[in-house]
């Protein structure tokens, strides 16, 4: 039999793609090109999952600049470990582990994930603002299968019912009068029925994406702030000061712009030291340094600075770190000239100021030793035993020095960097008696000592106070605070600003109800919304007038078919073109959604 084949078929697929062909012949797939490559590249990079992981990788490339010494906080210690680790030590310089922040690859992760946030944020910003221009979505038909809904009567025309419901989603929270909480849009639905849409909760989205600027703002911030702040450290002894310049820092920090001539050469002097401290337990109450600040181009003018309550100088902050005792001693070689003179700051060690420190004295005469000094200063001695003292009060009320006696070569002319409250003892000896204990001085201000085996003498001349001043410049510290706050603000409206669709309807009651409305009204949220039938309720009370909604039997019937059993949509109309309204929460609306997320 031959075989059928309907009139027309051969025309129909003529002109088919692939007709004609080898069916061997394989198939060839569309090549993407460099065009589709960087569009995929580009909405990989702006997705969430890699906005995540840039953010895990920036916080893991910051380990190493918490566990190895940075050029910008402390060049020595950098020295010290290359020093130390002859292996591993130049291979870690190498990749910039000594100076993290500002290497290639911690900046290149930050840049990654300022343009993934920035990638993520302007189509949202764009789809945000057309949502935020468009009209709420129409009166579905039926309320029935919404979670939230209520009804009742009024005597009031259709129209006047609706206008009141429009008046009522309008008002502004009490909060914010001015600021209504509802978008509403009114509609004509025929046959004398009116109908009033509304829709709020676009604050939600509004937060999320002030969180996501605020969150670019602070990375910016930051970088900013990395790039041009410094820091320096600085110990003041009463009756002198310094020059905001940085060889006169004791440490200095700066940012990897910083230029060193935008310092503002201001000079700063400790004028007096005022302390109190409690009379029964000794704690401490108040420290203020009284000091005289002077400034390009102006006079002289006293000021003060207290913990807490920085002195602003030359665009920079001023803040007291801490305080002790600086001994003036002036220490005299074997051959009487004076090796050493002037104030020797001391660290203290508990809150009766129990002070350690070390006097270096490398410039005597001729061929003789360099004497080293170690001890302590106890502001106020007291006799416990047989040499042996403490301090009773943090006041000096009767200070006195105690110090054991060095000789030898103190190592400074070695090119490494010492501490200089440690004494290197390893090219030093300890003078000691005849009977071979270690002699100890002690000096009271006012008297001097004879130093052991010849080395000469020591004397107490004072005993003046010292401030430890810490000055810091961030030009982003402020916009660090209105980014963190931003942030704050915008992620708590995102997270507690409902999302919420209200609708009412105004339905003549029919012949045997003349003169009266059937009042309906549905919700729906976005999400569970414990709130969401009450807020339904309040809207209808306040809409009829009357302390709660009507629900019983004597109302007149607004049965939820009364307009047919079509499918509702969200314009109301019931077109098979239209996407159903459903009682549950619904995904959002096409111009709400963006095609990348970083919440």
């Amino acid at each position: 039999m031959g075989e059928y084949r309907p009139a027309g078929l051969d025309d129909a697929f003529a002109d088919a793609p692939g007709a004609g062909e080898d069916p061997a012949t394989p198939t060839s797939l569309p090549q993407l090109g460099w065009t589709g490559w960087l569009r995929w590249t580009w909405r990989q990079l702006t997705s969430m999952r890699v906005a995540l992981l840039l953010l895990m990788l920036l916080a893991v490339a910051a380990v190493p600049g918490t566990v190895f010494p940075q050029r910008a906080q402390d060049e020595a210690k950098v020295a010290a470990y290359l020093a130390a680790h002859t292996g591993t030590g130049p291979w870690l310089d190498r990749f910039g582990f000594f100076d993290v922040y500002a290497s290639a690859w911690f900046s290149a992760i930050y840049l990654l994930l300022f343009v993934s946030l920035v990638g993520c944020i302007l189509p949202r910003t764009r789809v945000h603002a057309r949502a935020l221009r468009g009209r709420p979505p129409r009166t579905p038909r039926r309320f029935d299968r919404f979670p939230a809904k209520a009804t009742g009567a009024s005597s009031d025309s259709p129209r006047q019912v609706v206008d009141d419901a429009a008046a009522v989603l309008r008002r502004g929270h009490r909060w914010l009068p001015f600021w209504p909480v509802y978008r509403v849009d009114v509609h004509d639905e025929g046959g004398g029925t009116w109908s009033v849409s509304a829709e709020r909760g676009y604050l939600r989205e509004t937060g999320n994406l002030v969180f996501h600027l605020a969150l670019v703002g602070l990375l910016v911030s930051v970088a900013t702030g990395q790039m041009l702040h410094y820091r320096g450290q600085a110990l003041v002894v009463q009756g002198r000061g310094f020059a905001n310049a940085v060889v006169d820092y004791d440490t200095f920090e700066r940012g990897t712009a910083f230029d060193p001539s935008s310092l503002v050469p201001f000079t700063l002097r400790l004028d007096d030291f005022e302390s109190r401290f409690d009379p029964e337990t000794l704690q401490s109450r108040d420290f203020t340094a009284h000091v005289t600040l002077t400034e390009p181009g102006r006079d002289p003018r006293p000021a003060t600075i207290k913990v807490n309550h920085p002195l602003d100088a030359g665009g920079a902050k001023v803040y007291l770190q801490g305080n002790g005792y600086a001994p003036d001693v002036t220490v005299r070689d074997a051959a009487g000239e004076v090796a050493f003179a002037g104030p020797v700051p001391f660290l203290p060690q508990d809150e009766v100021y129990t002070s350690r420190g070390v006097i270096k004295v490398p410039d005597v005469s001729g061929d003789q030793e360099q004497i080293g000094l170690v001890g302590y200063l106890l502001p106020t001695a007291q006799q416990i035993g047989e040499g042996i003292y403490r301090s009773s009060d943090p006041q000096p009320t009767d200070p006195m020095l105690v110090l054991s006696v060095w000789s030898g070569n103190l190592g400074l002319d070695t090119g490494v960097p010492q501490n200089v409250y440690q004494l290197d003892e390893s090219r030093m000896t300890q003078a000691v008696d005849a009977d071979g204990r270690a002699v100890t001085l002690y000096v009271r201000p006012g008297e001097t000592a004879e130093l052991p085996d010849g080395l000469g003498t020591i004397t107490f001349d004072g005993l003046p106070r010292y401030v430890a001043l810490d000055l810091r410049h961030d030009p982003a510290l402020a916009f660090v605070l209105v980014f963190a706050l931003a942030a704050f603000v915008g992620v708590a409206t995102s997270l507690f600003a409902p999302r919420r669709r209200v609708w009412v309807r105004a339905t003549p009651a029919g012949p045997e109800g003349a003169g009266r409305t059937v009042v309906s009204a549905a919700g729906l949220a976005r999400g569970d919304d414990i709130a969401l039938a009450p807020e339904v309720d309040r809207i209808l009370a306040a809409t009829l007038g009357r302390s709660a909604p009507s629900g019983s039997d004597d109302a007149p019937d607004a049965s939820p078919d009364q307009h047919g059993d079509r499918p509702p949509g969200p314009h109301g109309d019931g077109s098979p073109d239209q996407p159903r309204e459903v009682p549950h929460p619904a995904p959002p609306r096409a111009t709400e959604e963006t095609p990348h997320d970083h919440r």
